[in-house]
């Protein structure tokens, strides 16, 4: 059939020279093939133009035309047409091909923290991309007073196992730029802001690389000294920041904090025991694969805190619960939990095999005396090589270590640091 057509066809985002704007009005009769359908995810594309005119695709040379704006719209995203320049601008609105690795940045006013930002802290939303290019989420605080002349010493810190940065790093980034540290508190990939699917996964290698990434973060920054950088984390992310410590020699520093190796939950068992732990989660793969997404059960409520503890809570689940599902703890984004086969890496990865290799970098172990983690930090304390510290706060209860200003003890972290980048 015969169609009469503009013989130029815009390309998206892409400026024309003059010479070229003006070839858009030139018309010329050309042999096309039409009757095309489009079809997106099984249904038909209606293809009208601005105008809500109908608009054909067509075959010429071997070539099949789709009009852009139609195509684009139907993918949910916004087209504009600038008939001066001949630019055609297609504006992705998230809604189709969202990167799955980008960070899901909350807005600033809809933010929610535990802790009240001092009125000497700056705290600065920022995000960098790991070396799985994922994109992480993180606060940076410093110093009102902050000269970006200078450079100052560093602190990355990672939250508790199940926890996100509005929580314990905050509350010791908060702390910590008073006196005069650059400190970067980040969510873990695939958890919180931070990017990655699926969501909720965890990962000892990732969780490792994620303390990795904030010190390419800090270092990049003019007023940070790259020479002065430590790594901090509080619970879960103490044997993660060990970790890192072990295979990133840029990291000058470690502090834990309540520090749990998550890797001796796996690694710990035995015989059939190991075996029958392994095949629980073998099996649950089965299931996801089939499901097309892992399970997940989220342990601590989502919209909102409790007033009050759960009458059927034991053991060490009635101090989780005193802190992530009341008020002093709980976030939206802190669920406590990963996906049902998170755990099956851990046990064929050790943390902390090559704690005592990490010398001379030291390393301090921070602990409540009637906190019930205490024997972990005792534990590698030992296992680790000189130089060391060890430090029980009386009084102290595991997750009195996340929040209690009172307790954690900031002057003997602010001397230990000062001590190991001199």
């Amino acid at each position: 059939m015969k169609k009469r057509v503009i013989a130029v066809i815009a390309a998206v985002s892409v400026s024309t020279s003059a010479a070229a704007a003006a070839a858009f009005g030139i018309q010329q009769t050309i042999d096309v093939t039409g009757g095309i359908s489009v079809f997106m995810d099984g249904n038909e594309i209606e293809m009208t133009d601005v105008n809500g005119d109908s608009v054909d695709a067509f075959l010429y040379n071997g070539t099949t035309y789709l009009p852009a704006r139609a195509i684009s719209e139907a993918n949910g995203n916004t087209v504009a047409w600038d008939g001066e320049t001949g630019r055609v601008d297609i504006t992705s609105n998230g809604t189709v091909g969202e990167n799955p690795n980008a960070a899901r940045l909350i807005d600033q006013e809809d933010r929610y923290f535990i802790f009240d930002l001092s009125e000497n802290v700056t705290r600065t939303e920022v995000t960098y991309t790991n070396r799985y290019g994922i994109e992480l989420a993180a606060d940076l605080y410093t110093s009102t007073e902050l000269d970006e002349t200078q450079q100052y010493p560093a602190i990355v810190i990672g939250p508790p196992y199940g926890g996100v940065k509005e929580q314990g790093p905050g509350v010791y980034a908060n702390e910590l730029a008073q006196r005069g540290f650059v400190v970067l508190a980040f969510d873990p990939s695939y958890n919180g802001e931070s990017g990655g699917e699926p969501r909720h996964l965890s990962s000892p290698e990732i969780f490792s690389e994620d303390f990795s990434a904030g010190v390419d973060f800090l270092g990049s920054l003019d007023y940070v000294d790259r020479e002065k950088i430590a790594a901090l984390g509080i619970c879960g992310s103490g044997g993660f920041a060990i970790s890192a410590a072990a295979m990133d020699t840029r990291i000058k520093a470690v502090v834990t904090s309540a520090m749990y190796d998550i890797s001796a939950m796996g690694n710990s068992l035995e015989g059939e025991d190991r075996e029958e732990w392994i095949d629980g989660f073998s099996q649950q793969r089965w299931a996801d694969f089939e499901n097309g997404t892992p399970a997940y059960t989220r342990t601590y409520p989502e919209d909102a805190p409790l007033e009050d503890l759960p009458d059927d809570l034991t053991g060490t689940n009635i101090e989780w619960w005193t802190f992530y599902g009341l008020e002093r703890g709980w976030h939206p984004n802190s669920g406590g939990s990963f996906t049902n086969t998170s755990m099956l890496p851990f046990s064929n990865y050790s943390l902390l095999d090559h704690i005592d290799e990490i010398s001379p970098c030291p390393i301090m172990f921070i602990t409540g005396d009637i906190a019930h983690s205490r024997s972990m930090s005792e534990e590698f304390y030992e296992m680790a090589a000189e130089p060391k510290e060890l430090v029980i706060v009386p009084g102290a209860m595991h997750i009195d270590l996340y929040d209690r200003v009172d307790l954690i003890p900031f002057d003997e972290i602010e001397t230990f640091l000062n001590e190991a980048f001199n």
